[in-house]
């Protein structure tokens, strides 16, 4: 499939890396040269130097023969216009990055049908949605659900005092219905087999029947109650105004802090009971008179990866229970997990998940990429006529890296055994590592 990408910032370059690793043929538009030759000199794919949005670029870049194109500027405008154009010159399917909330609010699709965008994705509502997911399971440094919630996966770190450690994965005693499908030990993402064990501070992946996991993550609880009640928020740009509205509708205890004035007045609109500060977040003083140390959550959310590590790390020295750190640089996670910050989270990959599920096989349903784009996990719909029908899972001959994690078939979950088959419309849970992806989605669009 032809598919042309209008801006190569961080987003557009992994939307571009994983759809050309999918054979698709990609071009990308940037006007930013030094952002085009990142690209260019990196992935395997054509860049045109020029403006996405204009009818010309579009048609030198071969917009006509073009199936989708994907609008991921940091400019709304841009990515709106650009998707108009496509549309007029005939692209089928066209998803653009919207960010301003005046753009988004609901009601505006109706409009985005006019402008010709397909798909409007806003990442920090996005990164709202995703960290308010996180704090409704605390014990897990990510979560993620699959087959309409049925299906869950987990990550978790292992204490020095888990009784797991030490113990073969084919002798641990797990419950029903749950298996270990990852282990990241030392920035790198295992495929465990039966005689692997686990190892402290091991990040360790879950994947199982979400009611089995909900039981089973308690064995994980640090000791206060696992219910969150009072929640910190440090930033009230554009992510933290949403996660506010969402956790003061819930009905959390919640305060927020930002240096910028008219931050704090704009998110002040927003709310009706929750406390918003003016005020430094690495100032102690005034952390400890606001009661930080009392914090069951602090998360941190401001466009400075140092400041939010700083202001994490502090407020967990006063006694903050777990923190949770937004990251522009995928670099800094594994320093921030290091140093004892709970949870890390890339608005710029959460993003790109999104938009790559949309963007691939109509067959993928869900998909998410996993610790720094190491890994990824999709549930993917077996058509009515792929050649895995019938055949049992241990007779295929899967990549090593990849594991079938679940099955849902008629409304039954099922954790399958080597010698289960894969039938017409059952949706399948995959873990398998970056590398081989493609290599894997291959062999569930072989048609038969």
């Amino acid at each position: 499939m032809r598919i042309i990408i209008v801006g190569a910032g961080k987003v557009g370059y992994a939307i571009a890396k994983h759809l050309s690793e999918d054979n698709n043929d990609v071009v990308v538009i940037e006007e930013d040269d030094s952002r085009r030759e990142i690209v260019q000199n990196n992935l395997d794919v054509m860049t045109l130097s020029g403006n996405g949005a204009s009818a010309s670029a579009l048609i030198e870049a071969g917009v006509k023969e073009t199936e989708m194109l994907l609008a991921v500027t940091d400019s709304d405008e841009v990515n709106m216009i650009a998707c108009m154009t496509a549309k007029r010159l005939g692209v089928s399917r066209t998803i653009a990055r919207i960010r301003k909330e005046e753009y988004v609010q609901e009601g505006d699709l109706a409009l985005n049908a006019m402008l010709g965008i397909d798909v409007a994705i806003n990442p920090e509502l996005v990164t709202a949605l995703e960290i308010n997911k996180i704090l409704n399971a605390p014990n897990n440094l990510d979560i993620e659900d699959f087959a309409d919630g049925r299906v869950r996966m987990l990550e978790i770190r292992l204490k020095e005092t888990s009784k797991m450690i030490g113990i073969s994965l084919a002798d641990l005693e797990l419950p029903k219905d749950i298996l270990v499908a990852g282990i990241m030990r030392d920035n790198k993402i295992i495929i465990p087999r039966g005689s692997d064990c686990l190892k402290p501070m091991d990040q360790v992946i879950f994947l199982g029947e979400t009611k089995a996991l909900e039981g089973f993550e308690t064995r994980f609880s640090s000791g206060r109650s696992t219910k969150l009640s009072k929640i910190f928020i440090v930033g009230a740009g554009r992510v933290g105004r949403y996660l506010a509205v969402m956790l003061e509708n819930a009905g959390y205890n919640l305060k927020i802090i930002d240096n910028d004035k008219q931050r704090c007045e704009m998110i002040g609109k927003l709310l009706k009971q929750s406390l918003v500060l003016h005020g430094d977040a690495t100032d102690k003083e005034l952390l400890v008179e606001e009661g930080i140390g009392q914090a069951d959550a602090v998360i941190c959310l401001t466009e400075d990866d140092k400041l939010n590590m700083l202001a994490a790390l502090l407020a967990k020295n006063l006694g903050a229970e777990r923190s949770l750190v937004k990251v522009g640089k995928v670099d800094y996670i594994p320093l921030m997990e290091q140093v004892g910050i709970d949870a890390t989270f890339t608005p710029q990959l959460i993003t790109a998940g999104t938009i790559l599920r949309m963007a691939r096989s109509e067959d993928i349903l869900t998909m998410s990429l996993i610790e720094k784009d190491l890994a990824e996990a999709m549930e993917i719909m077996i058509a009515e006529n792929s050649s895995l029908i019938g055949v049992p899972l241990k007779e295929v001959k899967f990549p090593k890296g990849c594991l079938i994690g679940a099955i849902m078939r008629n409304n039954e979950i099922i954790i399958p055994r080597g010698d289960d088959c894969l039938l017409a419309k059952d949706r399948v849970v995959v873990f398998v590592l970056h590398d081989i992806a493609k290599k894997v989605l291959s062999l569930f669009k072989d048609r038969g």
